[in-house]
């Protein structure tokens, strides 16, 4: 068997698809993406395409070691975000080729259904105690809120009262029984965090997200020191080697994307590497269903998953959902919080291929918005 085609589509909100075709008419997709960089992301995949035509896409580990070492310069969100997409092509392809889903061919899958949460707030966030009795109502055991908009460098007392009062109003909504997890985005700086946390900390937050920017990850351990909440960071860190760092200061949930960190190949390192200092597995998916597929996969089959992000009614869409891509959503379906083992071959969904060539004669160019402080400077978003 040999790859014959490689094809990538643009659709809405903001997602870029790619399609691996083969000479024997197995097709496997994938999702390389880099929010608001979609299009830089086509033309690297289009240049590592020129390696893979006329290769076995079962030898899926060499293709991965060329695709992210065969060039002198590596890593980074571009290129290890096209790698991500045409490697959880190439597992797709393989678990089609040998009649399993895909957690199979990682050893097997650990559990029967995934945990899910949903997002609720938007990027400024509001109305937050009535979006948290929805997601209850619909069945979710955990949410997750931004802590805030944009952010003083060093905070107010009058921003440090709103993240309280904002997991609070979460909190009374939600009761003791589910979780509410808090993202920083990076937009609060260590001393910021340092000051915040404690005042959070009786809400008994499930993990509080990106607490300084990843450029900042020296800060990590004494944040994790200082902190009586779990610390969670991961979305903008690409590689092994990356994430070596925050375990060691101490992390407790690690949260690689299947769509930037080098696909199911390295996700699956990831958290076996988490897995040695006592951490565990929250992948970041607030994208599409393909990249939402793979992340099961490697849930099924991770011993120390946590819990897994989803991306249906967060705030970025609109007009198109994860779930109107595919030819059959029930797969996807959530019960009581969770979703149920995927066990069709491949990644276990099937992409309506019809509906995406449509959606693609019309592309996206999303960007992501930039923020301003009240003096006109720049603002982390």
């Amino acid at each position: 068997m040999k790859i014959d085609r490689i094809e990538t589509f643009l659709v809405p909100p903001r997602w870029l698809f790619c399609r691996v075709e083969t000479d024997e008419g197995i097709v496997g997709w994938g999702e390389p993406l880099v929010e608001g960089r979609a299009e830089v992301v086509r033309s690297a995949v289009e240049v590592l395409a020129e390696y893979l035509l006329g290769q076995d896409p079962l030898r899926i580990e060499q293709h991965w070691q060329i695709l992210t070492k065969g060039g002198f310069y590596r890593g980074g969100p571009v290129l290890s975000s096209a790698v991500a997409g045409l490697d959880q092509a190439l597992w797709d392809i393989a678990g089609q080729a040998y009649g399993v889903p895909v957690h199979a061919l990682l050893g097997g899958p650990v559990r029967d259904r995934v945990r899910v949460y949903s997002w609720i707030g938007g990027d400024e966030p509001g109305e937050i105690a009535e979006a948290a009795a929805e997601q209850a109502a619909a069945g979710f055991t955990a949410v997750k809120v931004n802590a805030s908009g944009r952010l003083s460098p060093i905070p107010t007392a009058a921003e440090v009262d709103a993240i309280v009062r904002r997991v609070a109003a979460a909190r009374e909504a939600l009761g003791d029984e589910r979780d509410i997890a808090l993202d920083f985005h990076g937009r609060a700086g260590a001393a910021a965090v340092r000051r915040i946390l404690p005042e959070l900390a009786p809400l008994r937050p499930f993990f509080v997200e990106e607490p300084v920017l990843p450029d900042q990850v020296h800060h990590l351990h004494d944040i994790v020191t200082c902190s009586p909440v779990p610390i969670a960071t991961g979305e903008r860190l690409y590689g092994r080697s990356e994430f070596l760092g925050p375990l060691q200061a101490g992390v407790a949930v690690v949260q690689p994307d299947l769509s930037h960190a080098g696909g199911i190949s390295e996700v699956r390192r990831i958290a076996a590497l988490a897995e040695t200092y006592g951490a565990v597995l929250a992948p970041h998916c607030p994208l599409g269903p393909i990249a939402l597929a793979a992340s099961l996969q490697v849930a099924f089959a991770t011993p120390n998953f946590l819990i897994q992000e989803q991306s249906i009614g967060i705030h970025y869409h609109q007009g198109s959902e994860l779930l109107d891509y595919l030819v059959d959503p029930e797969p996807m379906r959530y019960v009581d919080g969770h979703i149920a083992r995927l066990d069709a071959p491949g990644l276990g969904v099937t992409v309506d291929e019809a509906v995406v060539r449509a959606a693609a004669r019309s592309p996206h160019a999303w960007r992501n918005p930039i923020w301003h402080h009240d003096d006109g400077s720049f603002a982390e978003w």
